[in-house]
């Protein structure tokens, strides 16, 4: 399918997106799912990963509901031929992918010492492998058409240790270095690398017991800085975005 071709059969309605293709994984449900939306709100057509077939199917639901071609697959990032077949039918259904967000993520919480090997490799093989395999899968493709955006939702965690984070903040610190050195390897294509960092989310994640959520960030905050780094102007990039409560809770 050639560009113009996908591009013409993707502009459903206005927006700055009109003719992009993105992928969201992690999209069925919460931060992603909030993205995935987003971006089809500013005319992207968008692709949606997950394991959970039920929330999946719901996702693509409320992205067709938006007015833009969607599709839906069951993945684990954790697996490279699930990323390899995913970013093969995500581009099959909908066309070349110019935006990758790699949202998908767990969180295991507790000291260090007490965790065992395999949520050691559940959390780092999730929130940091699969990061690295599903943009493994999908930059050959932006590098042929010399453009892209790929956002990594990382974490505060990822520049700030605290107790009972050891896990979660190995996996997030590796995640700021991978993304850093992927922006300098990608950047002479014309693809950008961005991080995004919230701190405290109101979302299924991670419980937060005795907390206002009213005053946590919430899923659609991480999805206005998503469009605002896929809709910057084309002659720079930001790598990274530190984003807080404007209230403790």
């Amino acid at each position: 399918m050639s560009e113009k071709m996908t591009r013409t059969m993707h502009d459903s309605g206005p927006g700055p997106l009109a003719g992009e293709v993105a992928l969201v994984t992690g999209g069925s449900r919460g931060i992603g799912r909030a993205i995935a939306l987003r971006l089809a709100a500013l005319g992207a057509a968008v692709a949606v990963s997950g394991r959970d077939a039920a929330a999946l199917q719901a996702s693509e639901a409320a992205l067709r509901a938006a007015g833009v071609p969607a599709f839906s697959c069951l993945a684990d990032v954790t697996r490279a031929a699930d990323t390899e077949r995913l970013a093969a039918a995500s581009q099959a259904a909908l066309g070349p992918i110019g935006i990758l967000v790699n949202n998908a993520g767990v969180g295991l919480f507790g000291p260090a010492h007490e965790r065992s090997e395999e949520e050691w490799d559940r959390v780092l093989d999730t929130n940091l492998k699969g990061v690295f395999l599903v943009s493994r899968a999908v930059v050959p493709a932006m590098i042929a058409r010399r453009k892209g955006h790929i956002v990594n939702i990382s974490s505060l965690a990822g520049k700030n240790t605290f107790a009972n984070g050891g896990l979660y903040c190995a996996s997030k610190w590796g995640l700021q270095g991978l993304s850093g050195c992927m922006a300098e390897d990608l950047r002479e294509y014309g693809i950008r690398v961005s991080t995004v960092c919230p701190g405290s989310v109101a979302t299924e994640f991670s419980p937060w017991t005795g907390r206002d959520l009213s005053k946590l960030l919430q899923a659609e905050d991480v999805a206005h800085v998503v469009e605002m780094l896929v809709t910057q102007g084309p002659r720079s990039f930001v790598s990274e975005v530190q984003m807080r409560p404007l209230h403790k809770p």
